[in-house]
């Protein structure tokens, strides 16, 4: 079994590659810091599943699905994320992948959750499925959230972790003006007027 573990701080990936070492001793595992090295060895390893974390430098979770998807890359992804569920989990599994899982959460949840991606399945908490449950039955008008694109969300999340637009821009590679325009299209979608209303906006709503 091949097994691709990626995360932009090492301690937590040497945590995750123990813990499943435990339970799969025939695993071999192969590692990544960021969502470019991790779509590039997505494209040329063969490999059971990935584990990939939702926030990294360059390229985030999201995007490395959404790339692997248009790519046709059949290896199931796992997303792992300190983020709330209630923000991203629905999120992640729109942009194709094969669950949500809180890096929290405990090694045997961890340890369930990749038997059952590995046969064929997909994962989600008791917690998630009654919001998929939920977004079936109604669609809420009123949730300003929704507004976002999955980058704004992230620019959002980065500017009320205390990010300049400068630190965005390197973080996630784009330009200094595009962090600037998703700033702009940011406030007009949540009818906000400064920086200090998206962190506050951002701790209301749970994306940090």
């Amino acid at each position: 079994m091949k097994v691709l573990v990626v995360d932009d701080h090492v301690i937590l990936r040497k945590g995750i590659i123990q813990i499943l070492k435990n339970e799969f001793s025939n695993a071999s595992f192969i590692e990544a810091s960021n969502g470019i090295e991790a779509l590039k060895l997505l494209t040329k390893k063969v490999l059971d599943i990935a584990l990939i974390d939702i926030s990294m430098p360059k390229i985030d979770g999201i995007e490395v699905v959404k790339k692997a998807k248009s790519s046709q890359i059949s290896t199931p992804i796992l997303i792992l994320s300190m983020q709330p569920e209630e923000q991203y989990a629905i999120r992640v599994l729109k942009a194709g992948a094969h669950g949500f899982l809180k890096k929290d959460c405990d090694p045997e949840v961890l340890i369930e959750a990749v038997k059952k991606v590995l046969d064929g399945k997909k994962y989600i908490s008791e917690n998630v499925a009654n919001m998929l449950v939920n977004t079936t039955t109604y669609k809420p008008v009123d949730s300003l959230i929704e507004l976002l694109s999955d980058r704004e969300l992230e620019v959002v999340r980065l500017m009320a972790s205390g990010k300049s637009v400068k630190e965005i821009a390197q973080s996630i590679s784009l330009s200094a003006n595009t962090i600037s325009t998703y700033r702009s299209r940011i406030l007009q979608k949540l009818n906000l007027k400064n920086n200090a209303s998206i962190v506050k906006f951002a701790v209301d709503n749970n994306i940090i």
